[in-house]
């Protein structure tokens, strides 16, 4: 059936969006599953909490030095290629965690765990900008930040789902059991793709003439910009691409504080059981779906009332202040499922920004929205780079009070930086706003 003769939320694009949300929870299904399973790993593998850390951190690097690469790779090669290749990758780095304690020990067990999540940090990296030049071949501009926060929903729904699937199935059958099963479904995901996904929409053979229309899709595809060495050093000093990027990396210690940490913390600090914390714990991510779906709404909104600039700007600029305070009350709760409320309304705030990040990023891009969005997005991963061996370090000591006061100095961060990043400016002077 041609796409002209469906309803415009069932035409393909959102199809595809469907599939990218889909990536989305899964990526974050995988990247939380240690940070769930770090409590029984410490104990059987004789592993630290500042080593769970490090693993953590392994990830995180990987995933930060791929970004800008992995966006390029993308525009460079398609999404529909990109996605199957690193998407079996991330499989196989997965499956890697629970075969490694059945053929080594000591050093070498930690060396091939550290080594299996950078892996899958590289492989993942490329996920969200290459998303992100999806998203702006396949929707219109006035869509871009519903879409964005529609995606960051499912990768907050994958992390919500993490603690609430592994735990038990820790409890029930172990660690390893736990990761393997909840690592197999990924295949079915890729295999959808990859006989289903498209580049562009005209490269669809169901999308029809009304949908190009909506889409405002040109009448002949125009190729990526190549990218030479001139071209990624404009991106590299272009003031918009900077600010997006520092202010991604305050905004992300406050992301990583939550979403790494907070299983941990209602174990040690709040003194909750192991299945308790695994459900309790999903209460921020699923606060945080429900922030990035609202997110994207309200900055859609916004961008039509007050034009791309103020309408990217306003709901940083109100939210993150409104997460640093958060953070601060959480400290002075005695109630642990108080301390649990108020986290899940921090995280969910926290994450109503990302659609003005992703689609800022995405109206300064333009054709290289890919590769701008990683830039970006190397910058948010930053933010964990520095920020896990910090709250590592904090946590260790019960100084659990003293990672989030800083969480409230990078979340104030964050926000300044918005008063001077303009939408309606794009990294190439030659690429008008649709």
């Amino acid at each position: 059936m041609s796409s002209s003769a469906l309803p415009p939320f069932i035409r393909i694009r959102w199809r595809i969006l469907s599939f990218l949300f889909g990536f989305g929870l899964l990526a974050y299904l995988q990247q939380k599953t240690i940070t769930v399973a770090a409590e029984q790993i410490m104990p059987r593998l004789h592993l630290s909490q500042v080593e769970i850390g490090w693993l953590e951190w392994a990830f995180v690097i990987g995933y930060a030095a791929f970004q800008m690469p992995g966006g390029m790779f993308g525009q460079r090669f398609g999404a529909r290629r990109t996605f199957v290749i690193i998407s079996l990758v991330a499989f196989a780095a997965m499956m890697a965690l629970p075969a490694a304690p059945e053929l080594f020990a000591g050093q070498i067990l930690f060396a091939v765990l550290f080594g299996a999540q950078l892996v899958l940090g590289l492989s993942q990296a490329a996920i969200f900008p290459v998303s992100a030049g999806v998203f702006a071949d396949w929707f219109p501009p006035r869509r871009w930040a519903l879409v964005q926060g529609l995606q960051t929903m499912g990768m907050q729904l994958g992390a919500a789902i993490t603690p609430a699937l592994i735990a038990p199935l820790m409890l029930m059958g172990g660690w390893q059991w736990a990761v393997a099963w909840t690592t197999l479904p990924a295949l079915l995901l890729i295999a959808g793709w990859a006989w289903y996904g498209r580049n562009k929409p005209r490269e669809h053979p169901a999308v029809g003439p009304a949908e190009l229309a909506e889409i405002g899709t040109p009448s002949v595809d125009v190729p990526a910009p190549k990218l030479t060495a001139e071209r990624i050093w404009h991106i590299f000093k272009d003031r918009n691409a900077l600010l997006l990027f520092v202010s991604y990396v305050c905004m992300n210690y406050v992301f990583y504080l939550i979403s790494n940490w907070v299983f941990l913390y209602l174990i040690q600090e709040r003194h909750l059981s192991v299945l308790e914390s695994g459900f309790l714990a999903a209460a921020p991510p699923l606060g945080a779906a429900f922030g990035a779906g609202l997110g994207g709404v309200i900055t859609g909104a916004l961008c039509k009332r007050f034009g791309y600039r103020w309408g990217y700007r306003l709901v940083p600029l109100i939210a993150m202040p409104l997460a640093g305070i958060l953070l601060l009350v959480t400290t002075h709760l005695n109630n642990p499922y108080l301390a649990v409320i108020a986290l899940t309304i921090c995280y969910g705030t926290v994450e109503l920004t990302e659609g003005s990040y992703w689609g800022c990023v995405m109206a300064v891009g333009r054709a290289d929205a890919m590769t701008v969005s990683g830039f970006m997005n190397t910058g948010g991963n930053l933010g964990g780079i520095i920020g896990i061996p910090i709250v590592a370090y904090l946590s260790g000591d019960h100084l659990w009070n003293a990672a989030f006061l800083l969480g409230t100095g990078f979340a104030l961060a964050s926000a300044v930086c918005w008063f001077w990043i303009d939408a309606d400016r794009p990294v190439f002077a030659d690429d008008q706003p649709g």
